[in-house]
């Protein structure tokens, strides 16, 4: 399985990715705490679970070195687990789905000259936006 892209889980990590975002990560976590390995399966002695390189991550989301770290032991991982990489595939999907409806950059909003009116300024709303008039 290939390494998930550090800069999708530095998004989630960050919360840059919105309420969504923090879900997948919060599914992730739960992912991570999981342990399938059978004890059939031949495998290096300690296998990491990720659960310190998560918590790194989470401690400090915009280190690139840590969220290499974790998208690393999560290969290794799925390489001697054939359920928890089935649910890591599954996790990536809807986490690149997240990350690519949500964006993952910074919003920069701008008003020039002028007189304004009532003006709102964000990014990804997800509910209706009105205005009570007085």
């Amino acid at each position: 399985m290939d390494a998930i892209a550090a800069d999708l889980l530095m998004a989630l990590a960050g919360g840059t990715a919105g309420a969504a975002g923090q879900q997948a990560w919060t599914s992730l976590r739960d992912l991570v705490r999981r342990r399938t390995i059978p004890d059939t399966v031949r495998a290096p002695e300690e296998i990491p679970s990720g659960e310190d390189e998560f918590a790194a991550l989470d401690e400090q989301a915009e280190s690139v070195e840590r969220a290499r770290a974790l998208a690393r032991v999560l290969a290794l991982r799925a390489t001697y687990d054939d359920a928890f990489r089935e649910d890591l595939a599954a996790w990536r999907s809807a986490a690149e789905d997240t990350a690519v409806r949500t964006g993952a950059g910074d919003v920069d909003n701008r008003i020039t000259g002028g007189r304004q009116g009532a003006v709102i300024m964000g990014r990804d709303f997800h509910s209706p936006v009105t205005f009570n008039q007085p």
